[in-house]
């Protein structure tokens, strides 16, 4: 079958093409439900599928005081508040400007790392190669992008916190969910976010602005299995397997992702500035993975 390494790359691949188009999908169900609304019916029916997958290959729940107090954290910070934050904000702020905001998720990941798992080593290429990563994606959505601070500014804190809170759980995965399965971990905390997430929606939305047309049924599916089910499940097992850092690099390449989606379906511009900022962000992420990838070349010369 195929190598570890084959699955560890393919894995991040996936991500990235699929968180890459998420930020469209999204904006699209927005046009139809409310965002509390919205990302509860996500949740609810992405924990539906994990639940199926799980009877499927006879995964059972883990229960063990740990897991639970993971279940509950992972809730509230990893579904409930980021994503509520980034729904909520995406009625307001441009999708490039929500897109450079979450990509101070790499530098938080530092932080935390350095906090909280301080035998999980950064280096200096890590640290260069994100900010060059970072600068890269600044470069693409500069061009045209005016901030109107009193219309933004709220939309802007709130996919910023989402990131830093985003961040956070990473590391506290990373930390201490090593014996989780990538299924069973996902289906309590999607479970109780969905649904806290329709409950509140029931009580502080405004259920006029509901219309459950096509945009929206095939917006919270697409969200559901590929943008919450695969790519959360494929995120978990990579967690186990990588360096924290370099795996948080998605965040620089999904941008680039959804600038491309655009250019080929959506026949959007595809600009020098958008090349040049897209280079930036391959040579960061080059640069970030410079030493493994040079301890990697050296360690298949030796198996030789």
């Amino acid at each position: 079958m195929f190598s570890e390494d084959f699955k560890i790359g393919s894995g991040y691949i996936l991500i990235c093409l699929i968180w890459g188009s998420t930020w469209l999908a999204i904006r699209i169900g927005l046009e139809s439900l409310t965002p509390i609304m919205s990302g509860g019916l996500r949740f609810t029916l992405a924990s539906l599928f994990v639940y199926t997958m799980m009877r499927w290959r006879k995964i059972k729940l883990q229960t063990d005081p740990l897991s639970i107090k993971l279940y509950l954290v992972m809730a509230f910070f990893s579904f409930t508040i980021p994503f509520g934050m980034v729904y909520w904000a995406e009625q307001f702020i441009p999708s490039g400007l929500a897109s450079i905001l979450f990509a101070v998720f790499p530098f938080f990941v530092i932080l935390f790392s350095r906090i909280a798992i301080p035998q999980n080593k950064i280096s200096a290429e890590q640290i260069i190669g994100v900010t060059i990563g970072f600068a890269g994606i600044v470069t693409i959505f500069s061009e045209g992008l005016t901030l109107n601070l009193s219309d933004y500014m709220l939309g802007m804190l709130a996919v910023f916190f989402s990131a830093i809170i985003q961040a956070s759980m990473a590391v506290t995965i990373k930390k201490y969910g090593h014996h989780l399965n990538p299924l069973s971990m996902n289906f309590v905390p999607l479970l109780i976010g969905g649904m806290f997430m329709i409950i509140t929606a029931l009580f502080v939305e405004e259920k006029s602005k509901w219309v459950f047309d096509e945009k929206a049924i095939l917006s919270v599916i697409y969200l559901a299995f590929f943008g919450t089910v695969i790519t959360f499940t494929t995120y978990y097992w990579l967690l186990k397997r990588m360096n924290i850092v370099i795996l948080s690099l998605i965040t620089l390449i999904t941008p680039i992702t959804a600038v491309v989606l655009g250019w080929l379906i959506m026949n959007e511009k595809f600009s020098v500035r958008d090349l040049i900022g897209s280079g930036m962000v391959l040579i960061g992420i080059l640069f970030a993975n410079f030493r493994g990838l040079l301890n990697y070349y050296h360690q298949k010369k030796i198996n030789r």
